[in-house]
């Protein structure tokens, strides 16, 4: 008997994700507390919530990476995660990513095949065989084992990584591709359950299209922590948002942590929630802080009216200490009452709610022209660039737009000064401050806390890094190095804002922030007095831009990205 093809995501369904009761503490703070969720296959469950709140600790906690402090997870026995941080080696070549991906699903394919041999030659228990038989079957159609070699193809055509050399070595790809060959490792290797820390970082609109219908019609479950708005609008068939709470000895610090708030549906939904929510917990919270000024009254002045008085020397007050008795008695009943009824309300009542942070928005920058900022005449660089112009005025409000390898991170480099083109003209006024968010945040000295990192770069003169509202104040004496990729780029974006320059550049703004930061950049950078030049693969923000965009096409020849030691790579295009 042999196995007949099943298409991808056919067959038994695969087991669910639970996550029940987690808590997680780090020597510092407590990060999870009291997390429980539930993913049943073929289910999308996206975590939300500010920097630092714990998405990638969670997914952590899921994967087995990390052990809970309290709480049970069930798992799948096939469970891949794809991490920001890669796990590859630089030594190791594609073609040895690619293989160590697809072992697990061809262990499946030999497994069926032995099952099959056994169940076709009969044996002693042919009944334990045959329901080997199914079980194998089940796996290696979740598996997909039966297009295995055409859906690495696909994958790496989806993701864009078809025309990379397999024999290339890690440590010889640019970032966007590291990145990307780690997701497409994960969706060939085809496991039960998926998880993903920010997947769409480096995937252009072709890439993510692809990926939201993998994701689509993926057979078990999938649980991702995405800053992508529209993504989560298109994937995601329930949010959770990592929200911050309080437990109940309040004043401690050392009980801040985050609890899941499930939502139905994408991200437009989790505004809509999230605003409705927080309005009935402060007015919740209202209402009974009143209600506890009222009861502590009660108390108050109701025990200075229990008398007790002398004993009677007529009997006319004799009569009257009887009757103020009385009413003393009755009055202390009321007492007991309120004050009953005020001890279970301190008991019961819920948190304040926690301050929102907010991001303070941006100065103007000191000093303002009216001259054009940056002029390029037919810049380009080899394999990277190709002939472009671009003019930035005073106000310019500019949007680089194009695929993966039209060169939009080169022309960032370029504008801002810091990659001189290979032919071409750039032109700028002497003295011209221009300030860059690169991709990729990396810091000279990460044993230093982040506000020790940013008084050393903006100077002791500049407003604190706390009143920034990008980073709380628990955060800001902690080392750079313990922050989450968020909240580094957070302490990056608090240095380039402290003195705002005449023209800010921004590479991928939204990378790694929290939907709610990447809401309010969006607001100050659309009432900067100074010029913006963003690029960005954020459909959420294209759809929404008012601003002028420069349309970037491949090099000639095809596109091509660049390594991490700046030299050109091959043709990807």
């Amino acid at each position: 008997m042999t196995a007949a093809p099943a298409r991808p995501g056919a067959g038994r369904p695969a087991d669910h994700l639970a996550v029940d009761r987690v808590d997680r503490r780090f020597p510092d703070r407590l990060v999870l507390r009291d997390v429980s969720l539930a993913v049943p296959a073929g289910a999308r469950v996206a975590l939300v919530g500010e920097n630092g709140a714990g998405k990638s600790t969670l997914l952590r906690v899921v994967a087995g990476l990390d052990e809970p402090d309290a709480g049970t997870v069930r798992r799948p026995d096939r469970l891949r995660l794809v991490q920001q941080v890669l796990p590859f080696a630089d030594d190791a070549t594609l073609a040895e990513v690619l293989d160590d991906a697809v072992e697990d699903a061809r262990g499946v394919e030999r497994e069926l095949a032995d099952v099959a041999e056994a169940l076709t030659r009969g044996g002693a228990d042919p009944e334990r065989t045959a329901r080997r038989y199914d079980e194998a079957l089940a796996a290696a159609t979740l598996a997909d084992v039966w297009s295995l070699d055409a859906r690495v193809e696909r994958v790496l055509a989806g993701l864009g990584l078809a025309g990379v050399s397999r024999s290339r070595r890690v440590g010889d790809v640019s970032g966007g591709q590291r990145t990307r060959l780690s997701l497409a490792a994960a969706l060939v290797a085809r496991p039960t359950a998926l998880l993903l820390d920010e997947p769409t970082n480096h995937l252009d609109d072709e890439g993510l299209t692809f990926l939201a219908a993998e994701l689509g019609t993926w057979a078990g479950p999938v649980l991702f922590a995405s800053h992508d708005r529209r993504f989560l609008d298109d994937v995601a068939t329930r949010v959770v948002d990592l929200d911050p709470v309080v437990g109940p000895h309040r004043g401690s610090d050392d009980v801040v942590g985050v609890q899941g708030t499930s939502y139905r549906g994408g991200y437009s939904a989790v505004l809509r929630s999230k605003a409705d929510g927080r309005r009935r917990w402060e007015e919740q919270h209202a209402r009974e802080q009143e209600r506890l000024a009222e009861l502590r009254h009660e108390v108050a002045v109701g025990a200075r009216d229990v008398m007790h008085t002398s004993a009677p020397k007529t009997e006319a007050r004799a009569a009257k200490k009887f009757y103020a008795d009385r009413a003393a008695t009755v009055v202390a009943r009321r007492v007991r009452s309120a004050r009953s009824r005020l001890e279970e309300l301190e008991r019961t009542q819920v948190a304040v709610p926690p301050p929102v942070l907010g991001f303070r928005g941006l100065g103007p920058p000191r000093r303002r022209r009216e001259q054009t900022l940056v002029t390029l005449e037919d810049v380009a660089v080899a394999g990277r660039l190709r002939p472009t112009s671009v003019h930035v005025g005073p106000r310019a409000r500019l949007l680089l737009d194009g695929p993966n390898g039209c060169g939009k991170s080169t022309l960032v480099e370029v504008l801002a000064g810091r990659l001189p083109p290979d032919d071409g003209d750039r032109r700028a006024p002497a003295g011209l401050r221009v300030g860059v968010l690169a991709q990729d945040v990396r810091w000279e000295a990460p044993a230093l806390t982040a506000a020790e990192t940013y008084r050393r770069a903006v100077g002791a003169g500049a407003r604190p890094l706390a009143d920034s509202g990008l980073l709380p104040a628990r955060d800001v004496g902690r080392p750079v190095s313990a922050l989450s990729v968020g909240q580094q780029r957070r302490l990056a974006l608090a240095v380039l804002v402290a003195d705002p320059p005449e023209l800010l550049v921004l590479d991928e703004p939204t990378n790694h922030l929290s939907l709610t930061l990447a809401e309010e950049l969006e607001a100050a950078l659309a009432d900067y007095p100074g010029a913006v030049v963003l690029a960005s693969h954020d459909r959420w923000l294209r759809e929404r831009w008012e601003g002028e965009r420069v349309a970037l096409g491949p090099p000639a020849g095809g596109s091509r990205e660049v390594s991490p030691s700046g030299q050109p790579l091959e043709d990807v295009g």
